[in-house]
């Protein structure tokens, strides 16, 4: 033990709190809350402050006072990071082999999409970096610090610890802080998310208390918004607590999405694919005797023809309508991929107050000795003195301002018809004692009412007030009705009161006016909470989301706003004090057990640990914040969600969602939003995929039939498919609207591709190979119609190219046919087409529209017919192809409603959907 009876580590500091409280690399080596003599001693320092010449040799060895940033990647290496993404590389190779066919045009215009989908990427890096630039900003450029005995104002930066500094109302804390001399209210909501200003004064330290709650410390980058007072720095830059919260923030950097993975798995198995299959074919092609010029346009067209380079601009764009519907509706998505990883979210952890809450509190019930909740005299008595005790003022508007608590009481008193007229409060007041957050309650003394006498009041925590109130039945009742109250979800305040007699004068000093008190009873305020939340939680647990609460408030409190808008189905359970979980309890009760959680008294590292906890075991979070405590978390979280209204800008910077309205049911809505877009990404790589095989048929026959079968499809035509005529329908698949149910399914697992064997199975197998054979037979039509037989020579200049052009002119129209019929086919992975609306995608019609005019002009305008080497089709072909489209859609519609008839006979079970998927 110290010689001050505190235990202490043997760092010197007070061993009061748990490990994870201060990371190690931050720590202080003394506890700044200790008695003001022991801190001074361990900063040697005084009251005068330090010389100028120690402070410069302090700034010599500490550095200087602000938030450092880490060193960032240099640009041309993120750009090179980009360009050399799996699906880049294959569009390189794209664009090089169009250079050596002598398409010089497409090769330029695939290097434009690689470029592109390189430059959206790029814009999305970088987000910790300006989040540590925004809190840089929440320090002042000059302070007012006191160096050998005199006041002297110096740059920010130059504050060293030992300094003596003077705060003053409006000032901008510039590091963390002792106060030694006088008070000051600070807004500490940057660190805390509260916007009731605290009490900093120089008094002793609380035992057992977290820093942020210490009532003699201040801290950089809050605000001075009264008083006056003199503060001892014991820590400037990275070790401030602003400091600290940078540090997490950038350690706690993106990690790719879940689609962001999965998309660079695929294009490495897509270039694997089409690079052996091309060498494989190559080999073949010169082995049954085909001329080597043949051989390698083979190869070239075939590689081609696996590269889906509409792939990535069509997800890039998909993801940008996600974010623009998003932000119609309230949420503001910062970072593109943050769309799909929205869709796969397991868990939500939120905040209580403003996003589950209206964050308005009103008076909701009042509880008086011998007449409990009942109305009366009595009543309107209690609320009134409770009034009375405040410190809120009224603007010319007639707005309140101040305390929302107080607020509170000032607004129930005349609901009860018991107003307070502000300016009298204030004429009457002959003493005033604020609130004491060791004492947690506040008193004032009135002047006599008429023919009355003086009066102190007295309001506060009902048990700090009712030690004041001498024993009697009424105290052990009111006691009891304090407990039903809070559990009803009420914040509880007890209402005492003393009459002054004639010849008493006004007490000087609290503890003389706080005494010998009457209780008037107890006022239950409460914020209710949002009238859509209910409703939107229970989506969630119908969509297999858990959510958990994670507050800095009373755990009483909390649970019951939880239980009120259905949080804890089927059980909840409330951590009474976050801070003190170790990583095995947090697993016990995040991954094994089937509760949804109250986190109560939560600090920053508490939410830090929880989405660390949660991302070590396979879920997807989405945690909400609104202070500069919460950017590490908002960080660590797959979606960070920021309060638009009530958080900060560093919250803001960090999170990669905004809520414009603060409202718990918009990220619901954004999870759904996020699962119709995943959806829609899947149905257009469908569509896409679906091509490869009608693509790489025909070079297949080509080759096999040792060039008896001349090529079917060039390759200028094969890209005029992959980047004109795909592209818009595929951007309208991503438009789609969301199939039946689509909330009424759990989230699916993290490690689940975006590219299921199911899906190429439909994609290659079904609609692929339907089209593929429509296609051939349309090719082989038309040169059978003008006598051709395998082997008959068709290059230029002998009977048969005319026909020949025909027919490569067939096949590439058959696929553009049978893209329509893929297109609607897409449109459901699972419903029939018409629960959905065969017309309900307008968007879809136009870009059907577009690549039938599109292929119309290649087919029949004689500049692009030189160009694609097409030529005009007859009408018995036309209406051959014509009927691709509903061929290609009944043959899928088929495959989905004998899909639909296994599912119905296999029933669908009714437990929840998380008991599905354990943990969570």
């Amino acid at each position: 033990m110290s010689d001050d009876g505190v235990g202490r580590t043997a760092t010197g500091r007070v061993d009061r709190r748990p490990s994870t409280a201060r990371p190690a690399a931050e720590a202080l080596p003394f506890d700044p809350s200790e008695p003001l003599p022991r801190l001074r001693r361990e900063l040697d320092t005084g009251p005068d402050g330090l010389s100028a010449r120690e402070a410069a040799r302090r700034l010599a060895v500490h550095g200087p006072n602000e938030v450092r940033r880490r060193a960032s990647a240099p640009f041309w290496r993120e750009a090179a990071t980009q360009l050399a993404h799996p699906l880049a590389l294959l569009l390189w190779a794209a664009a090089a082999l169009a250079f050596v066919a002598d398409l010089a045009v497409l090769g330029w215009a695939v290097l434009a999409v690689i470029v592109v989908n390189a430059g959206f990427a790029l814009l999305q890096e970088r987000q910790a970096e300006r989040a540590v630039e925004t809190l840089a900003r929440y320090l002042p450029e000059h302070a007012l610090v006191v160096r050998d005995g005199r006041p002297l104002t110096v740059e920010a930066r130059d504050l060293v610890p030992g300094d003596v500094i003077v705060l003053e109302e409006g000032d901008k804390v510039p590091a963390d802080g002792r106060v030694t001399e006088g008070g000051v209210e600070v807004d500490l909501s940057m660190l805390t998310g509260e916007s009731v200003p605290a009490e900093r004064v120089a008094v002793a330290g609380l035992l057992g208390a977290p820093l942020l709650e210490e009532p003699n410390l201040v801290f950089s980058g809050t605000t001075c918004v009264e008083g006056q007072a003199r503060a001892v720095v014991f820590a400037t830059g990275d070790r401030t607590e602003l400091g600290r919260i940078a540090a997490l923030s950038q350690r706690t950097g993106r990690e790719p999405s879940p689609l962001e993975r999965q998309v660079k798995k695929v294009a490495w198995l897509i270039a694997g694919v089409a690079t052996g299959m091309g060498a494989v074919f190559l080999v073949v092609g010169v082995a049954v005797g085909l001329p080597v010029t043949d051989s390698l346009m083979f190869a070239i067209g075939l590689l081609v023809a696996n590269v889906p380079e509409g792939l990535l601009p069509t997800i890039t764009l998909a993801l940008a309508v996600g974010v623009r519907a998003l932000a119609r509706q309230g949420a503001l998505v910062k970072r593109l991929s943050a769309v799909e990883t929205l869709g796969s979210t397991s868990v939500i952890c939120t905040d209580k107050t403003g996003t589950l809450t209206r964050n308005r509190m009103h008076l909701r019930v009042h509880w008086t000795p011998g007449h409990g909740t009942d109305a009366g005299p009595w009543a309107q008595a209690l609320v009134r003195a409770a009034a009375e005790c405040t410190t809120v003022t009224r603007d010319t508007d007639g707005e309140l301002h101040g305390d929302p608590t107080e607020s509170a009481l000032v607004e129930g008193a005349a609901d009860v018809g018991a107003p307070v007229d502000l300016d009298r409060r204030d004429g009457r007041r002959q003493a005033l004692f604020r609130f004491d957050p060791r004492l947690r309650m506040m008193s004032v003394v009135q002047g006599p009412e008429g023919s009355g006498t003086a009066r102190v009041v007295v309001k506060g925590a009902p048990e700090a007030v009712l030690e004041r109130v001498p024993p009697g039945p009424d105290g052990e009742a009111a006691r009891a009705a304090a407990q039903r109250l809070a559990e009803a979800g009420t914040r509880v305040l007890a209402v005492a009161f003393r009459d002054l007699g004639p010849d008493e004068g006004t007490p000087a000093r609290r503890q003389d006016a706080e005494v010998g008190l009457t209780l008037l009873g107890l006022v239950g305020l409460y914020d209710p909470p949002r009238a859509e939340v209910a409703s939107a939680v229970r989506r969630c647990h119908e969509a297999g989301v858990r959510v958990h609460v994670v507050t800095g408030d009373n755990g009483a409190t909390a649970a019951a706003i939880a239980r009120e808008v259905g949080i804890g189905v089927p059980r909840l359970e409330v951590v009474a004090t976050s801070e003190s979980l170790d990583d095995g309890e947090l697993d016990r009760l995040l991954v094994e057990g089937d509760a949804e959680i109250v986190f109560a008294r939560s600090s920053p590292e508490t939410k830090l640990k929880v989405a660390d906890t949660l991302r070590a075991h396979g879920r997807i979070v989405a945690m909400t914040g609104d202070g500069v405590n919460d950017a590490p978390a908002l960080h660590r979280a797959h979606i960070g969600v920021a309060m638009g209204r009530s958080g900060t800008d560093v919250a803001r910077e960090a999170a990669a969602m905004v809520l414009t309205d603060d409202d718990f049911a918009t990220i619901v809505t954004a999870i759904e939003s996020g699962r119709r877009v995943y959806n829609n990404v899947r149905k257009f790589i469908v569509y896409i995929f679906a091509h490869a095989t009608p693509e790489i048929v025909p070079f297949l026959v080509f080759a096999l039939s040792a060039g008896a079968v001349p090529l079917p499809l060039t390759v200028l035509q094969i890209l005029a498919i992959d980047l004109g005529t795909e592209t818009l329908p595929a951007l309208a698949l991503g438009r789609e609207r969301s199939e039946p149910g689509i909330m009424r399914r759990p989230p699916r697992p993290e490690h689940q591709s975006v590219i299921s064997r199911d899906m190429l199975i439909r994609a290659w197998g079904y609609l692929g190979l339907v089209s593929a054979a429509l296609v051939m037979a349309g090719f082989f039509y038309v040169l059978w119609r003008a006598g051709w037989q395998p082997g008959d020579p068709t290059g230029e200049g002998t009977p048969l190219h005319g026909a020949y052009v025909t027919a490569t002119t067939a096949t590439f129209a058959g696929i553009v046919s049978c893209q329509v019929g893929t297109a609607f086919a897409a449109r459901t992975d699972h419903a029939a087409l018409r629960e959905i609306g065969v017309l309900s995608n307008p968007l879809l019609l136009a870009g059907i529209a577009f690549e039938l005019c599109f292929t119309a002009a290649l087919v029949y305008a004689t500049p692009l017919q030189q160009l694609f080497g097409t030529a005009p089709l007859p009408w018995d072909v036309v209406l051959f192809i014509g009927t691709f489209p509903l061929l290609v859609w009944g043959v899928d519609e088929a495959r989905r409603a004998r899909r639909r008839q296994r599912d119905f006979s296999a029933g669908a079970g009714s437990s929840p959907p998380w008991s599905r998927r354990k943990g969570g």
